[in-house]
């Protein structure tokens, strides 16, 4: 891949943080209690999917992620925070960021600035992008984004062992530690498509066939772009690694293959090779996961930094969709140490310190966490009614009660 001008100021990731829950159901109890195709499973490709727990709503996950990556920060960079940029489609106003609740929880300046995008699963790599060109404008500051989503489950359908629940943040700035952002080249590609709606929190519209032949529309589309703008982009050749919006693991094993096909002429065992060393590394977080809409692509480009082979300098070529459509192909480039930086963030850890849920469990809990992970008038919340552990290494955001609407949080341990 060809260098990126020299006269673009270097901005990107500095410091990241994520948390996706504290229990999880295994996606084979799942086909099995549901009755489905266990033919079908390989294809999904999902190991685990994190489950909903009383107390947890989209404002718990985007705290919890965020507070290590703020407390981390001296006095003097955290007043230099800027921008709170919030990316979800899970929110319970229709008003306000609920980025007003993590300056809250996470005791942010009040010269920093608090706003919310939404474009479906796109929201993430949109919050990203916001973020860099605040920082470009104005190097000396920093911003943070946070992507958070959870779902309810789609229960009975080969959706349920797919979706999750979780929050990527990540501190932008302009010295990269974790991923430079390419400041030119990025490829986009929308247009409107019913493939998905959420008109009401509960209710899902999904055309389902529509919206995998929109994302494979969208990574040709996208990607073409980014060839135009990025002089010798080139999709086989130019990218040590892949990240991709992942639904599902298999979604993007079918979309490198078809793109491998349309756009590099690529076919037969050196594609199953390509994918093995350039995508699969992006893949084995989102399958401990699931989809976590606005988050999904950061997750997978963590989890591409975290087992990529190398890491010095390696080229990362990134897709976002969300669908509606929007979609995004950007690059990227890992500094020196970036993998050492994602592993001291503990993600594979916390992944493997949650509670396995049998399907009795995960279907009596998550029918009580739906009852108060939206807009309720008023409710009281237990918060000893979750799964917390090793509370005492890592704080959690917890609801504690609504009263009015008005939503009340705490950490716990207290703060």
């Amino acid at each position: 891949m060809t260098a990126p001008d020299a006269a673009g100021p270097a901005v990107g990731i500095e410091a990241v943080g994520g948390y996706f829950g504290d229990a999880f159901i295994d996606a084979g109890d799942l086909f099995d209690a549901r009755g489905l195709d266990r033919s079908r499973l390989a294809n999904l490709g999902m190991v685990r999917r994190a489950a909903p727990l009383p107390g947890e709503d989209v404002v718990t996950l985007a705290a919890t992620a965020a507070r290590p990556v703020v407390d981390a920060m001296s006095a003097s960079e955290r007043a230099g925070l800027r921008a709170l940029v919030v990316a979800t489609e899970s929110s319970f106003d229709l008003s306000k960021s609920i980025g007003t609740y993590l300056h809250r929880l996470l005791d942010l300046p009040r010269t920093c600035r608090i706003f919310e995008v939404k474009q479906a699963c796109y929201g993430g790599v949109a919050a990203l992008q916001t973020a860099v060109a605040l920082v470009r404008a104005d190097p000396a500051s920093r911003v943070l984004v946070v992507a958070a989503d959870l779902s309810l489950p789609e229960r009975g359908t080969y959706m349920e062992p797919s979706q999750g629940l979780g929050a990527v943040a990540a501190l932008v700035g302009a010295r990269p530690a974790i991923l430079e952002v390419d400041h030119v080249g990025a490829g986009a590609y929308s247009y409107e498509i019913a493939d998905f709606a959420r008109p009401r929190h509960d209710v899902d519209v999904v055309d389902t066939d529509l919206s995998l032949m929109s994302y494979l529309d969208c990574l040709l589309g996208s990607f073409t772009d980014h060839a135009a703008r990025r002089a010798g982009a080139d999709f086989a050749t130019s990218y040590d690694l892949l990240a991709m919006h992942t639904p599902f693991p298999g979604m993007v094993r079918g979309a490198h293959r078809n793109a491998m096909r349309k756009l590099a002429s690529r076919t037969g065992p050196a594609v199953q090779e390509d994918f093995e060393r350039r995508v699969a590394p992006s893949l084995r977080l989102p399958e401990q996961v699931g989809n976590v809409y606005s988050a999904t692509t950061l997750l997978a480009v963590l989890s591409a930094v975290t087992h990529a082979p190398h890491d010095e300098g390696a080229e990362l070529g990134v897709f976002s969709y969300g669908s509606g459509c929007s979609s995004e192909f950007f690059a990227g480039r890992m500094p020196a140490g970036a993998r050492r930086r994602v592993a001291a963030a503990g993600l594979e850890e916390q992944l493997k310190a949650r509670h396995r849920l049998t399907v009795a469990e995960y279907d009596a809990l998550t029918a009580e966490a739906a009852t108060t992970m939206f807009a309720v008038p008023d409710a009281v919340v237990d918060p000893g009614r979750r799964f917390v552990r090793g509370a005492a290494d890592r704080p959690r955001a917890v609801l504690v009660g609504v009263e009015g609407y008005r939503r009340e949080y705490a950490w716990f341990p207290q703060r």
